[in-house]
């Protein structure tokens, strides 16, 4: 890697920690049957013909899709214009019209991104990619009318994945009676580079948001379409998990998002400081700094030079240059932080359910520092770092299990905290929200030391639990009927969260929101209820980022025996 110089250097402090952040696995699609959980839809019937096809009209032209288990799907549907040549960094515009009845039985190509290694747990290259990719997908019962409306955005850290992943199909969720929408947006350097003259060029004198102006594009073709597909869209539920409930914070915190969703769904998000468009902040050099620094080392110094530059090669040089995928404060788009918008109440005032597992760091211990030798050495970087709050770290993180300890601590500092911020602020604001921790562990992901991992509450979300599920090649399978109950309860728990905005499942534990003594749901073998999800580390870790903020330092992973460097090298860590 090229050197960079001293006002870059500070970003690739974060470097480990964001590329591999927001992995997701995935798997085979369902086809356990199950009862609307809507009932005011006509669910679907045997007596609908199999052979029937279904046709829709929406604003660009007339679609046809293919009917499936009583469902209605039409895949690689276009919401936008193709983002290439000139195109690339810019707004998306409008998805050409057309003429006749066009096909839609086919997924679109994900958009282009790095390659992983095929021994990742979250290996699932996809079957295709393009620069040319946004496109969505629908799921509706097949005779939906006014059904509420999900909108799934994927994770994989703003640089891989894509809808067509088999783990996001949208069928079992769709027999419940909601219309599941699944949509691409651009990753990596092409979905989120900032660079002054793409500043320049833009009306709206702001660069770097690419991928969330796709999302955004893609709520606003829901407004516009959904109907045909019998979904409501006064009723639409944004859902992301990881860098797609990262997205979910995005689209809480920008105004262009306003009054195009209804409800949001946030499972294992992150806050943390991102860079502002022109200038430094909390560490951080300027997006436009990072952008001009990128071309240089890419011996692509202008932008002409950049949209030269053939799509894949560009990905995946700037991720040997290791760039992040990450928003950017543009004045516009996202016009402040995610946590001075909350904190001034400028966020969507919609309801909000959000969680994070019990294991997150399990799949993710690259972004682990190295655990000191000893318990002693261990404490005594604890209390040079945290001073006065040091007490109160050691009773959450004791030095007895300092593996453990460092597990949770991380877990916390990325995951949980950021959770209950978002659900507390909802909270104080008077809108219902709901939190819960995914604390399940299958035999096989027990036999691997990764019980509840970083995503490994999406087989249960999208009913991917039948035994002949043909899961990503590394991925521990969730197996037995245990397994397949607390699914179908979670499923119920969502779908009539986007229905109703209440999170309810027959015959399981009542979900109170958290404004009712911080109450939660624990999903184990089976739901549980509870009080104050872990005790202490909210208040912790937000005394500890008040203190980074005020410090104009990013809190990010700064924690634990990371929190001051100086103290982890006087103890030898």
């Amino acid at each position: 890697m090229l050197d960079r110089p001293a006002e870059i250097r500070p970003v690739l402090t974060l470097t480990c920690a964001v590329l591999l952040m927001s992995l997701t696995g995935c798997a085979r699609a369902p086809g356990s049957e199950v009862q609307a959980a809507n009932p005011d839809l006509e669910a679907p019937t045997s007596e609908t013909p199999v052979s029937e096809t279904p046709v829709v009209e929406i604003a660009q032209g007339r679609l046809e899709g293919v009917r499936r288990e009583g469902l209605t799907v039409f895949k690689g549907i276009a919401y936008a214009a193709s983002p290439v040549g000139d195109l690339r960094w810019r707004e998306p515009g409008p998805a050409p019209a057309w003429d006749g009845t066009r096909t839609a039985d086919a997924f679109g190509p994900a958009c282009i991104q790095p390659a992983i290694p095929p021994t990742s747990l979250y290996s699932d290259p996809p079957h295709a990619t393009s620069e040319d990719c946004l496109t969505l997908n629908v799921w509706a019962p097949a005779r939906a009318q006014e059904a509420p409306v999900i909108v799934w955005i994927h994770g994989g850290s703003l640089r891989i994945g894509g809808s067509a992943q088999p783990m996001y199909d949208g069928a079992a969720l769709a027999q419940r009676g909601v219309v599941l929408v699944s949509i691409n947006y651009r990753l990596g350097v092409l979905g989120w580079l900032a660079h002054p003259e793409l500043t320049a060029e833009s009306p709206r004198q702001a660069s770097g948001n690419y991928g969330l102006l796709d999302q955004i594009a893609a709520l606003r073709w829901v407004q516009e379409n959904i109907e045909a597909f019998g979904g409501d869209p006064d009723n639409v539920t944004i859902m992301g998990e990881s860098a797609g409930a990262l997205s979910v914070t995005y689209l809480m915190t920008s105004p262009l998002a306003s009054g195009l969703f209804d409800k949001a769904i946030a499972q294992s998000p992150n806050i943390r400081a991102v860079p502002e468009l022109s200038r430094p902040a909390f560490g951080l050099p300027s997006a436009e700094a990072i952008g001009q620094h990128l071309g240089e080392a890419l011996d692509a110094p202008t932008l002409e030079d950049l949209r030269a530059m053939g799509a894949q090669a560009l990905v995946d040089a700037s991720t040997r240059q290791r760039f992040i995928s990450q928003g950017t404060i543009d004045g516009w788009s996202l016009p402040v932080q995610v946590l001075d918008a909350l904190e001034e109440g400028r966020q969507a005032r919609v309801p909000l359910l959000a969680g994070f597992n019990s294991g997150e760091l399990r799949s993710q211990r690259a972004l682990l520092p190295p655990i000191p030798e000893s318990a002693t050495a261990y404490e005594e970087t604890i209390r040079c770092g945290y001073g006065d709050l040091a007490d109160d770290f050691l009773r959450l993180y004791p030095a007895s299990d300092l593996h453990q300890s460092t597990l949770d601590t991380f877990r916390d500092a990325i995951y949980g905290w950021a959770v209950e911020r978002l659900v507390a602020e909802q909270s104080r604001d008077g809108l219902p929200a709901y939190l819960y921790i995914f604390d399940h562990c299958s035999d096989a992901a027990r036999a691997r030391d990764l019980c509840a991992f970083h995503a490994s509450d999406l087989p249960y979300v999208f009913g991917q639990v039948r035994e002949d599920a043909a899961l990503a090649p590394n991925w521990p399978a969730p197996d037995g009927e245990g397994a397949r109950a607390l699914s179908a309860s979670m499923i119920d728990y969502w779908v009539s969260f986007a229905a109703s905005g209440s999170p309810e499942s027959d015959g399981a534990a009542a979900w109170r929101p958290y404004s009712e003594d911080e109450a939660y749901l624990r999903f184990g073998d089976r739901p549980l209820a509870g009080t104050d999800p872990v005790s202490g580390m909210f208040e912790l870790q937000n005394e500890w980022v008040r203190r980074r903020r005020e410090a104009g330092a990013q809190w990010f992973i700064d924690v634990g025996v990371n929190a001051d460097p100086a103290c982890a090298a006087r103890d030898g860590g």
